[in-house]
């Protein structure tokens, strides 16, 4: 049996996609450990993929060709907007982070890179480049939160950010972007590698310069 393209993407990149899933920061994310400026950094910082994001989303929309897929692109957006959304504010506000200082702190390298990658991937209205970015948004997501042990951190601060990246409609969303790299990665399948690929490199970036960016300045 030939392997599933989406399968070749990630082993093409197995390396750094193991090194991101179990990174320190998982690992202080499961213990309620991470220094609460490098948690306020992280979130700050991540929370600024929310409008590029959507931006891919919405191409996922335009450029996929079942209507079926479109809908499911658009009910994950929704949801976004609505749990995603109230989540940060709660935890900002827990963390002390004020919109001042949230204005006042540049994108990291890793942050800006992403958007810029989502963004160009929108651009491209090329389906196989918008679902290999999306892909691993959703699915190394999924892959460090499966690792979450029970007894989870008693901050909603972790358990919620947890849990947002390990419920079932989450887990059903990152098969279904798999199930679509299979079924349509493969038409343009140079494009996909080269998204994915740089995807990857920057989810892994994205944890290091948590640690080189926390956000300085909060009173939690």
């Amino acid at each position: 049996m030939s392997q599933r393209f989406s399968q070749e993407l990630l082993e093409t990149n197995r390396e750094t996609w193991e090194q991101a899933i179990n990174h320190r920061f998982v690992t202080e994310l499961f213990e309620g450990s991470v220094d609460d400026e490098v948690m306020a950094g992280y979130l700050d910082q991540d929370y600024r993929f929310f409008e590029a994001f959507l931006q891919l989303l919405g191409a996922a929309i335009t450029t996929a060709d079942r209507l079926e897929a479109r809908l499911r692109y658009a009910s994950f957006a929704g949801e976004m907007a609505n749990s995603e959304d109230t989540y940060f504010q709660r935890a900002f506000e827990a963390l002390g982070v004020s919109d001042e200082l949230r204005a006042a702190t540049p994108d990291t390298p890793s942050a800006a890179g992403f958007c810029d990658l989502m963004r160009e991937a929108a651009a491209s209205q090329n389906y196989s480049a918008v679902v290999a970015v999306l892909m691993v948004t959703e699915c190394l997501y999924r892959d460090w939160a499966a690792k979450a042990p029970q007894n989870r951190p008693e901050s909603f601060i972790y358990h919620e950010w947890i849990t947002l990246h390990d419920n079932a409609d989450f887990l059903d969303f990152a098969t279904f972007l798999e199930q679509e790299a299979d079924r349509s990665g493969a038409q343009d399948a140079q494009t996909a590698h080269d998204y994915f690929r740089r995807a990857v490199e920057l989810e892994l970036a994205f944890f290091n310069d948590t640690y080189t960016y926390p956000l300085n300045g909060i009173h939690a």
